[in-house]
């Protein structure tokens, strides 16, 4: 079995040879270990869009400039109302794909307009020549996942506020948060549909949400509806789609049970977070567990990797619910071992 056909069987719920391995493409050099892990049957997960989203009606500016050895990027949105503005910042310590935000595009109250603006401009077009061009590209060792979109509030909180910012509008001007989420949310409602009808299968809508952050009842009233909507439009066209749930679920987790997602990407069991690997299979039984294996783990020794493995495997080896994924970085001095232990470990187990 090939390495995307692994995938999209577990996706689809039918028996694989092996638990699928997986990889974000930006996690992997391009190396001997490489080469070695991928005829072993590492498949790469390549995150695409299949639209284009275009604003007719604004102008964007970038300017990138370099202080004391960091590199900036500020960006400069020129609407009807006035500019919005903000500024993000690459890091030397951590590589070339991770990004601060230094500067968010909401700084006052008057910024609501001039976003209002931004997003109902906003026109969503498909694009799906770029999916075939890959997928006749990259070949049976790539999974191409697309993506739908941030959920609206975490977007809000997150992208155009930041959470200290987002904390006063939320006690102060509740409406107006509310008010911007509502346009957001209808625009979603065209790249549902645009997804759906696209010759990509999978889309991962959402994600990166924090317990003790978002709460719970945020989570319930502003982000579960979202995914039944999507979920209604994408099913019906035979596609699959899951969240990027990365940290602590405990506090929704039976909210979680309930949702039409069909996986929880990039899960990242205990000790990385509250909820153990167990509880979680056991807990969303209709779903696919795409985990992260735990980062910290990459720290301990080979033995304590072998152990946790074996044992996610085992717990999972009856219903085909499992998949293996990286999501996060690996030591540098660890990576190239590790992922040969876990690649061996996996093919040590076929059905």
């Amino acid at each position: 079995m090939e390495p995307r056909e692994r995938v999209e069987n577990v996706l689809k719920r039918k028996r694989p040879d092996k638990i699928p391995f997986t990889i974000y493409e930006n996690k992997l050099p391009q190396c001997t270990v490489e080469r070695i892990l991928r005829n072993n049957g590492l498949c790469i997960v390549k995150r695409i869009s299949v639209y284009k989203t275009i604003y007719p009606n604004l102008s964007f500016k970038t300017i990138t400039y370099t202080e004391k050895g960091i590199t900036y990027t500020k960006t400069i949105i020129e609407t009807p109302s006035g500019e919005l503005e903000t500024t993000q910042r690459k890091t030397s310590e951590t590589g070339d794909f991770t990004t601060w935000r230094i500067t968010h595009l909401f700084k006052s109250p008057d910024d609501y307009k001039r976003i209002h603006f931004m997003i109902k401009d906003i026109n969503y077009i498909p694009c799906y020549e770029k999916f075939f061009e890959l997928e006749k590209e990259c070949g049976n060792d790539v999974f191409l996942r697309g993506s739908i979109a941030p959920t609206p509030l975490h977007q809000i909180m997150i992208d155009f506020m930041g959470i200290e910012k987002f904390s006063e509008e939320w006690v102060e001007r509740r409406d107006e948060i509310e008010n911007l989420y509502k346009i957001m949310a209808e625009k979603l409602k065209d790249i549902y549909k645009i997804c759906a009808e696209s010759p990509c299968f999978a889309f991962n809508f959402g994600g990166n949400e924090t317990g003790n952050v978002m709460g719970r009842e945020r989570f319930e009233k502003y982000v579960l509806p979202l995914y039944y909507e999507a979920g209604e439009i994408l099913h019906k066209k035979g596609k699959v789609f899951g969240s990027h749930l990365d940290g602590n679920n405990k506090v929704w987790a039976d909210l979680i049970q309930k949702a039409p997602l069909d996986y929880i990407e990039a899960f990242s069991p205990y000790p990385d977070t509250d909820m153990k690997f167990e509880d979680a299979y056991n807990l969303w039984k209709d779903k696919i567990l795409w985990i992260n294996f735990p980062s910290s783990l990459h720290l301990a020794s080979e033995e304590k990797i072998k152990e946790t493995l074996i044992k996610f495997i085992e717990y999972s080896k009856n219903d085909f619910r499992l998949i293996i994924g990286i999501t996060e970085d690996i030591p540098k001095e660890r990576w190239q071992k590790n992922l040969l232990l876990i690649s061996e470990i996996i093919n040590s187990f076929s059905f």
